[in-house]
Formats: structure tokens, sequence, C-alpha cells
């Protein structure tokens, strides 16, 4: 390790843990989905009570269990019932739309709450490969143009997009302009964040390789630009805490088999590396140990417990842990 990174590592480590939200807004049993964007709502306000820095949603299609399909929808209404928390996508499924049309949804929601928005983008399908087709066509044709998709929102963003030669603004022009992220699992995301200068969120909750080198390839081959100076680094983290490490070893098995009911994850995806279970004390010592491990100071946190109550009080006792002192 160089004097720099470790000199680095000793600074995060001196400085509280910044948390977000990362909602998938699940549809839990004996709920609707009208109930379940309540919850949304009500999960967003109690984020920004605890002092998280930022709530999440993402986009699925035609999963039964899973609420959020039009992430830039529900974010207007969450913006209206919170006052400061930053609110984003976590992520906008950026294969599915065209560059023009989801700058223009975002400097929307930037419009109406300055200062606060974030533009998540991924490139997964959100669901089956009927829905994906549905949607928008050959999904694997449109993953292929990734690359141009990303620089067309990045120079919207930025207002320097042309098509055909003419000039083209995603109006409503906004007075700060959103933050744009790409979230990821792997090298080849992360480069695309590194050349855009865009933010890179490592989604270690979903992802089967460990963040170290992915997150070092970010920094690496990050090129500054107007969207960032410096690179910037989040990484997105399963969670269950509770009061007892046997009350979170039980919600953990039951979410579980939830998310394997809810999007057909399986089972054997949870795990210490992809989901730290147990209590606030212990879900601390090992975010703290991962800050140091990856040299971030910010995780934005999945939780998809079963139960809207038990899911809350997760995060309450989270923040609790983290920022009592």
């Amino acid at each position: 390790m160089n004097v720099e990174l470790a000199k680095n590592l000793d600074e995060a480590s001196s400085e509280p843990l910044k948390l977000s939200v990362l909602d998938l807004v699940p549809v839990l049993e004996q709920a609707d989905s009208a109930y379940a964007l309540n919850q949304a709502a009500a999960l967003a306000q109690i984020a920004e009570r605890l002092g998280y820095t930022r709530y999440w949603i993402a986009e699925h299609h035609d999963m039964p269990g899973l609420a959020c399909t039009a992430p830039e929808v529900l974010l207007a209404h969450i913006g209206a019932k919170t006052q400061h928390i930053r609110i984003g996508s976590g992520a906008v499924l950026l294969p599915h739309y065209k560059p023009l049309k989801v700058a223009e949804a975002f400097h929307m929601l930037a419009s109406l709450y300055p200062g606060r928005i974030d533009l998540g983008v991924g490139r997964a399908p959100g669901g089956a490969a009927e829905v994906s087709l549905a949607l928008s066509g050959n999904f694997l044709e449109n993953v292929w143009k990734m690359p141009e998709l990303l620089k067309g929102v990045s120079e919207l963003l930025q207002g320097n997009y042309e098509y055909e030669g003419r000039q083209i603004t995603a109006r409503p022009v906004p007075p700060i302009p959103p933050e744009l992220w790409l979230l990821g699992t792997n090298q080849k995301s992360a480069a695309y964040a590194a050349e855009l200068g865009a933010g890179y969120v490592f989604g270690q909750f979903m992802s089967d390789v460990a963040g170290e080198e992915v997150l070092r390839a970010y920094r690496e081959a990050f090129v500054p630009s107007k969207l960032s100076a410096v690179p910037r680094a989040i990484v997105a983290v399963g969670v269950v805490c509770a009061e007892t490490e046997q009350e979170a070893a039980r919600l953990a098995a039951a979410m579980a088999s939830f998310q394997q009911e809810a999007s057909g994850e399986e089972r054997s995806a949870v795990h210490e590396r992809k989901l730290l279970i147990g209590t606030p004390a212990g879900v601390r010592s090992k975010l703290e140990q991962l800050s140091r491990l990856y040299n971030v100071d910010e995780f934005i946190i999945v939780t998809m417990i079963p139960d809207y109550s038990a899911r809350l009080r997760s995060f309450e006792l989270l923040a609790a842990a983290c920022w009592s002192e």
C-alpha cells in the first residue's frame, strides 16, 4: 500500500460514515402497490429525519413484488414530501430510453428541487426478456449503444449536446444540474464512469466480484469533467440490522425468501460479502472495515426485509449506531 493511499484510509476512518438509502419499493405480503408507494414516501421522510444523505429508488418492470417502474414520477412525489435530502434513481435503465427524454425528466426534477437531484443510470434490463422487448425492442442492441447513450446524457446535462448538427437543450434548464452517477458491478461500468468524469456506485449487494479492483480502476482512469473534478465513489451494500444477532438472522432468512419470490434472485446470493447482518454495533463495524478496504466514506444501503416496520427499524438502528456519538 502506498503512503498516499494509507493517508487517505486513515482520514476516511476518522470521519463519520455517510449513509444513503436505495429503495426497491417492495410490495410485501398483504399489501398492494399503492401501499408500497406510500411506504416509500415514509421511508424517504424518515431517512431525511435520521440524517441519511440520499434516498434513491430503483427501476424494475413487470415484477409483482416491486412497485417502481417510473423513478422520475415517484421522485416528483418524494421531493414534495421531503425538504433537503438528495433524491435520485438507482438506477434509470438507460438502454430502454433516448438520452434527451432522460435528461428532460431529470432537468424537470432539478428545476422543481434545486440542488437535490441525482441521476443514477445503469444498463440492466430490469425485467424478463419479453418485458424488455415490449418496452424498448431489442435490448442487447441497445446495450451495445451504452457508450453513445451515456455520452448523450452527459452532454445534455452539461449543455453541449448536438444532434445532426443542431444544438439541442434538455428543458427546463435547472439552476443546478443533476449529479450524474453510473451504477455497476464490474470494471466495464467503472470504465464508462471514469471516461465521462461521472460518479460511480459499485453494487456490492448484487455483484459476484469484490470491489477493490473495480474501484481502483475507476479512480486510476478517471477523467475530470464539468460533471465532477475528482472521482467520487459509493458502495451499495445489503444490510439487515436488528437488536440481536438472532433477530437479524431471522429477518435475513425471510428477506432471502422474499427476494427469490419478488425478482427470481437465488437464495445463495445472500452471504457475508453481499449482505451485512447483525446488531447495530456489528453492522457499523463491518461498514467501517469496508470503508477502509474500499477507501470510500459513503454507502447506499439496501434493506429488503419483508416487513415494513422491521425495515424502518433497521434503518433507525443503523443511523443511531453510526451517528450517535
